[in-house]
């Protein structure tokens, strides 16, 4: 008997992903996701031969061994990303639609691959994921009004907040439950107005802000900007959104942002700037736990003995005129 696993990551682009492909083609797959750092995700599956796995926005690179074990047991894989992947594997059981590019993200690769079937759930997924010109253009050619645009917006910032926290006790819905909340609507719009967990979340984020707005660099120059957050919940769950809000702030600003896990260590986030957007995957892979994509990226459990080192070297990579990071 044929085994379905959805896995994916825990934030906007992840569930939007699956949104629209579950919207397509209904299955009753065991889901496999966590909180948004959580990305080896992977190594919790066991597949058997002709057993179908979805993947969604989480790092070919990351998991490259399980993939490969996967793929050596008979399973058939559906790979959609946008990290940095490396080699991708060849095989007949996979199918990999990777893109890097930092004008794209998963969720609009499923919008392509769906020939744009639930395109307004894409848009938000962009929109949660920081590509705020890429979804306004995208709402431009759907002549959508100002009021739907600000709904999906609004919609994707409050799905991918949900999915920061260093643990499932820092979010208010596991990511799990909150795509079964949101999975049978067919029209984003629809969900922001009548679900619950929209409501709760919005409520949430609201107070969550009030103390993130007020917190001031300690680091700060033209082109690069540090930030430290206290150990607390409320800075865990916003750490994400605070720095794409800062990125849309001051476009032509770099800003790395350090948050206490709550475990004895820091959850590192990058913004490369919104005007030169490459080179926070390169950066953040130069460190254990770290890896994301071309304009944002991160690194898990950073040792506090590393940041000062941490921060000397985000200033001499983002601190300077841009150029290419090897």
């Amino acid at each position: 008997m044929t085994k379905y696993f959805d896995i994916f990551n825990g934030d906007a682009d992840g569930i939007c992903a699956l949104i629209q492909l579950r919207l397509v083609e209904p299955l009753d797959a065991e889901l496999i996701t966590g909180v948004k750092r959580d990305i080896t995700l992977l190594q919790q599956v066991t597949a058997a031969a002709g057993d179908r796995i979805t993947v969604l926005d989480i790092s070919l690179d990351r998991n490259r061994e399980d993939l490969q074990r996967l793929l050596t047991a008979g399973a058939n894989v559906l790979y959609f990303d946008h990290h940095f992947a490396g080699k991708i594997p060849v095989h007949d059981n996979l199918q990999a639609m990777i893109d890097e590019s930092p004008s794209t993200c998963t969720s609009l690769l499923v919008d392509r691959y769906l020939k744009e079937r639930y395109s307004l759930w894409a848009i938000a997924a962009a929109f949660g994921d920081n590509l705020v010109s890429v979804a306004q253009k995208r709402c431009s050619e759907l002549n959508l009004n100002a009021e739907d645009i600000q709904v999906l917006r609004q919609l994707g910032e409050l799905i991918n907040y949900n999915g920061y926290g260093s643990h499932i006790e820092d979010l208010h819905f596991h990511p799990a439950s909150l795509f079964r909340a949101l999975h049978h609507f067919d029209d984003p719009r629809e969900a922001y107005d009548s679900s619950p967990e929209v409501a709760i979340l919005a409520s949430g984020y609201a107070a969550d802000m009030e103390h993130i707005n007020a917190l001031p660099p300690i680091l700060a120059t033209d082109i690069a900007a540090v930030y430290q957050l206290p150990d607390a919940s409320w800075a865990r769950r916003t750490v994400g959104i605070f720095a794409n809000n800062l990125s849309q702030t001051y476009p032509e600003r770099a800003h790395l942002i350090l948050c206490p896990d709550g475990q004895g260590s820091l959850t590192v986030s990058l913004r490369a700037a919104k005007t030169h957007p490459h080179g926070a995957s390169a950066f953040c892979r130069r460190y254990p736990e770290g890896g994301g994509r071309e304009a944002a990226a991160g690194i898990n459990r950073l040792p506090e003995v590393a940041v000062t080192e941490l921060i000397a070297d985000f200033e001499r990579t983002f601190g300077s005129s841009p150029r290419k990071i090897e």
